[in-house]
């Protein structure tokens, strides 16, 4: 199977429980990692045959920023299932995390994945 990865994409969208979450933005870490729908690109070397990165981040810049949840977990199937349905992935697996979200922590998070892999 042949993956694309998208490592350390830094987003600000606010996500949390408490209130105080829901009223300020917060960084997430997010990495995604999904199978090419194709393999017309690694012989066609034409961008229309692939997917194409920029519009990834693109939209999960966007989910972040339009988007408040309270949860991690549900941050990261809303990542999926963006990936799945916008850009036809058949397999993806998401880490989202947060950064220094309590004392001593570096980060918390969540890693998923849904799909098959080839």
């Amino acid at each position: 199977m042949d993956t694309i990865f998208i490592h350390d994409l830094r987003v600000e969208t606010r996500i949390g429980v408490y209130a105080w979450e829901q009223h300020q933005t917060q960084p997430l870490l997010l990495d995604v990692e999904f199978a090419a729908p194709s393999a017309r690109p690694f012989a066609s070397d034409q961008l229309d045959d692939a997917v194409d990165y920029a519009r990834v981040v693109a939209r999960l810049q966007a989910l972040a920023a339009e988007h408040p949840h309270k949860l991690l977990e549900r941050f990261a199937e809303a990542v999926a299932s963006i990936l799945r349905s916008e850009f036809a992935v058949p397999w993806v697996r998401v880490r989202v995390a947060k950064l220094a979200p309590l004392s001593g922590v570096k980060q918390i998070g969540v890693t998923l994945e849904r799909g098959t892999r080839a």
